[in-house]
């Protein structure tokens, strides 16, 4: 039988696409989730799906990358595959296809090129942040209270203001007011 897997990293995506590419190609059942792709542990439909396999079997996927995002996870999968005697082939990656020798080998080569690009990119995303921070870009919510608010409550809570009625008066939580004294 022919599996399909399809997934998505967010709950704002949307994987339809791959369904229907899926079952296209062939793919008599197809697992879909949304959950991130860094390990197998956060997705239990990989989980059932692999559970569900029997000799003979293959699992298809619209992308080598849906199915891992690290060449250990991906390696791993796959030798739970060979050893239950199952197939896996990725759409748009045509030379991925580990029912022979070669399909293997390139699929080892593939995998780890991957992670390689994956940590490239987590590397150039760590320098776009830290230039970002450089020029003074702020991250994170918003402060709620300004600079003149925050030495007003200083002022209030040293002539014996509670931080409750300050939060109530500044209509903040306390640990607002907590966090404008400390600074």
């Amino acid at each position: 039988m022919r599996y399909g897997y399809a997934r998505v990293s967010s709950d704002s995506q949307d994987y339809s696409a791959q369904v229907e590419a899926l079952r296209h190609a062939g793919a008599e059942r197809v697992h879909s989730e949304k959950a991130s792709g860094k390990s197998t542990s956060g997705r239990p439909e990989l989980a059932k799906l692999l559970r569900r396999l029997e000799p003979g079997d293959v699992v298809v996927v619209t992308k080598l990358d849906r199915v891992a995002r690290s060449a250990r996870d991906l390696l791993n999968i796959m030798a739970e595959l060979r050893e239950r005697g199952c197939g896996f082939t990725s759409l748009g990656d045509p030379w991925c296809d580990t029912t022979n020798e070669m399909g293997r080998f390139m699929l080892t080569v593939m995998s780890g090129i991957a992670e390689l690009e994956r940590d490239l990119i987590r590397k150039r995303c760590a320098a776009g942040i830290a230039r970002a921070k450089a020029k003074g870009t702020r991250f994170g919510r918003p402060t709620r209270l300004d600079a003149g608010e925050r030495k007003a409550i200083a002022e209030r809570y040293a002539s014996g203001a509670t931080m409750a009625e300050l939060a109530r008066d500044y209509d903040v939580g306390e640990a607002t007011i907590w966090r404008a004294l400390s600074a």
